[in-house]
């Protein structure tokens, strides 16, 4: 037991190192390749931050635990809004300006449906995975086009402003993404291995592994960017990095992980629960950012309670391992 909580121990601490390393490299990689500021926000950032789940949920499905894999894409969305917007907005409360962002919450709930009606069958078959995927082409390519059209949202300016912080050269970010690339998938390989050999022995669904110790891990570079950003006022990135995660985790993570291994027999937990938490956190956070009147904003009483209901949730878990 002890190797294996080391395991898990060791693979959170290089997949935040190299998620970090990651991202920084094909940011400032994209920078110098031209690509507008408002797409390397959308695209690259948000590919990088959900990089963790994408390597983590396809080698859990490779070995044979698909629902460590879901688990760990619904419980990453729960951990994203519930846990980290909550403690960022304590720390700084997070004004939401960028029409790009509000434009992408309303999305997030679509294909949170989605996901939903495709397996209320109790399985995601490879068809549910290939929707999953095409989807996510789609929304590559609308993320494409209103990063080319919107040039002025101020998405772009707080991520223009990020990178001119980096120093770093064309080759030092090559350097980087390479590296950053290898230590995550070492490091997603070591964090399964753990992750279910702990299950194994302790008698824990993999579903309740991946949505909670596994989802918290992989989880972990997006709560030190969306910190890092609302500290530095970027509020914008701060709630851009979730939603955009949230979307990734929904289409690609588990669109992935079902052409990989597609899933029979799902616990009906994962629709009846997990999504339902996944879904009414997701409405909250549209109510806030969209506000009354005038600009939205998640404000600390606001942030309390996304908290509140990450609790909750998780309270919910632990009982129902003891039923």
């Amino acid at each position: 037991m002890t190797l294996f909580i080391l395991a898990i121990l060791v693979g959170f601490v290089l997949l935040i190192w190299s998620a970090d390393r990651f991202v920084d490299g094909a940011a400032v990689s994209a920078k110098y390749a031209g690509m507008p500021s408002l797409l390397i926000g959308m695209i690259v950032v948000g590919f990088g931050t959900s990089a963790p789940e994408m390597l983590v949920s396809a080698m859990a499905a490779a070995d044979g635990s698909p629902e460590l894999a879901l688990g760990n894409a619904l419980g990453s969305n729960i951990v994203n809004i519930g846990l980290i917007l909550g403690i960022t907005a304590l720390i700084a409360p997070i004004a939401v300006h960028s029409n790009i962002v509000k434009k992408e919450l309303p999305l997030l709930l679509v294909v949170s449906v989605l996901f939903a009606l495709l397996i209320v069958d109790g399985g995601l078959s490879r068809f549910d995975a290939g929707v999953l995927l095409l989807g996510f082409c789609s929304f590559m390519g609308w993320s494409i086009y209103s990063g080319l059209k919107s040039k002025n949202d101020s998405l772009a300016t707080d991520v223009e402003q990020e990178l001119n912080v980096q120093t770093m050269s064309l080759k030092a970010a090559i350097i980087w993404l390479i590296v950053g690339l290898v230590v995550l998938i070492a490091s997603s390989r070591l964090l399964v291995w753990g992750a279910v050999s702990i299950a194994e022995i302790m008698g824990i669904s993999d579903l309740i592994i991946g949505l909670t110790i596994v989802a918290l891990g992989t989880s972990l570079p997006e709560l030190a960017a969306s910190i890092a950003a609302a500290r530095k006022g970027e509020h914008d990135i701060a709630i851009g990095n979730v939603i955009g995660s949230n979307i990734f985790n929904i289409l690609a993570v588990t669109g992935i992980a079902g052409m990989i291994a597609p899933a029979d027999n799902l616990s009906p937990d994962l629709l009846s629960r997990d999504w339902l938490a996944m879904l009414s956190l997701s409405i909250f956070l549209l109510i806030f950012a969209y506000g009354h009147r005038g600009i939205g904003r998640v404000n600390r009483a606001e942030g309390i309670g996304l908290l509140l209901i990450f609790i909750a949730y998780n309270a919910w878990l632990f009982f129902s391992i003891y039923q």
